[in-house]
């Protein structure tokens, strides 16, 4: 068993994303925290490429302080956008970051599934932040047809899958709430559709019990497509990323 610690520490400590220096800053606690195993990440374009150019930098870095990257994270909400060119252009830079999950060894490479193309009326998931506990209201456009939607999600992520499995890693998506898909059964769904082996699940405790999920039939349903596992706790009410034993999941059995 490997554990890391997730690029969550990195930007709730420094922002969203983390510049270049408090991405070394960030490398530097982590090894200070006691990890031999961590994530990277990249955020948008101009963050992705900036990893991209300091990739030997950090690199090294890691290696002098005793660390694995074991798991890159690009987030690309264009990956699933309706307009052609800015979803190929999203694939274009998740080929560049699974030639970055390559460079640094990783073992796996994740997406999420993001949030639908609709109105949101107040705050967004995941905007600047992952905000934790809001009330979102949307208005739909007559327009909008999720079957539409999902065909894009579906060849997106299976261009992502086979270009993870042409550099010899693991792919895998977390479901987040209120994005595309947020729980263990859209997923399951999703991973059929693609239908490749190389495509796994990042199970993620705050997420999935936040969806009310129960979590041991989700590890049941998931099985050994389980490649990543995220682990927090909440009150099961608000989608909080709490210390172990803070909220209501149940970490030990008999379940």
């Amino acid at each position: 068993m490997k554990i890391s610690c997730c690029w969550l520490y990195a930007i709730s400590k420094f922002g969203y994303p983390p510049s270049i220096a408090n991405t070394y800053a960030a490398i530097d606690d982590m090894a200070g925290l006691g990890f031999r195993y961590i994530e990277l990440e990249g955020v948008g374009e101009a963050n992705l490429r900036a990893v991209w150019e300091e990739r030997h930098g950090l690199r090294k870095r890691c290696e002098d302080l005793g660390l694995k990257v074991i798991n890159f994270c690009p987030v690309l909400p264009d990956l699933i956008s309706l307009d052609l060119a800015a979803r190929q252009r999203a694939l274009e830079l998740f080929d560049l970051a699974v030639g970055l999950a390559n460079y640094f060894g990783c073992e796996t490479t994740q997406a999420d599934s993001y949030t639908p193309p609709l109105e949101f009326l107040g705050d967004r998931p995941y905007k600047e932040m992952i905000n934790f506990g809001g009330q979102f209201r949307v208005k739909i456009n007559p327009d909008f047809r999720w079957e539409e939607l999902w065909v894009n999600l579906v060849d997106s992520i299976s261009h992502c899958v086979r270009s993870a499995e042409q550099a010899g890693i693991r792919f895998c998506l977390e479901p987040r709430v209120g994005e595309n898909i947020s729980n263990t059964d859209a997923l399951l769904r999703l991973m059929e559709a693609v239908n490749n082996p190389n495509f796994g699940a990042v199970l993620d405790t705050g997420h999935q019990h936040a969806q009310k999920e129960i979590l041991p039939l989700s590890v049941e349903k998931l099985g050994k497509r389980i490649f990543y596992l995220h682990v927090s706790d909440n009150d099961g009410r608000t989608n909080e990323h709490l210390a172990l034993g803070r909220g209501t999941v149940v970490f030990s059995g008999p379940w």
